[in-house]
């Protein structure tokens, strides 16, 4: 649910800048980088940002049960406002324990 809002916020933003012909959001990263090194339980805060840098959004996750934990977004959207159907989008949602590890993570992208 939380990656269809942050979608949703990204394309109303593109579509807020109708008069730039050719839009770029966020900034662009290697989801495969990510997918091949990532160890749930494992990986830190640290590594993460070594191979992604910054994240482009922070917040926090609750869970059902009441457990919190702190969320990394990154996102990068391209694409040209006149034919937004060919536009590139790409999101990673990383969510950490309270020891600063990888407790799940969940990305999407256009296709």
């Amino acid at each position: 649910m939380a990656g269809i809002s942050r979608m949703a916020a990204i394309l109303f933003a593109v579509a807020l800048l109708g008069a730039c012909s050719s839009v770029k959001l966020g900034r662009d990263f290697d989801v495969s980088v990510f997918t091949s090194r990532i160890e749930q339980g494992v990986t830190t805060q640290d590594q993460v940002r070594s191979w992604l840098g910054e994240p482009t959004s922070v917040g926090v996750s609750l869970a059902t049960d009441g457990e919190r934990f702190d969320e990394w977004s990154y996102y990068f959207a391209e694409g040209r406002l006149h034919n937004l159907s060919t536009a590139k989008i790409k999101i990673l949602q990383v969510k950490f324990d309270k020891q600063g590890k990888v407790r799940s993570y969940d990305w999407s992208a256009s296709r």
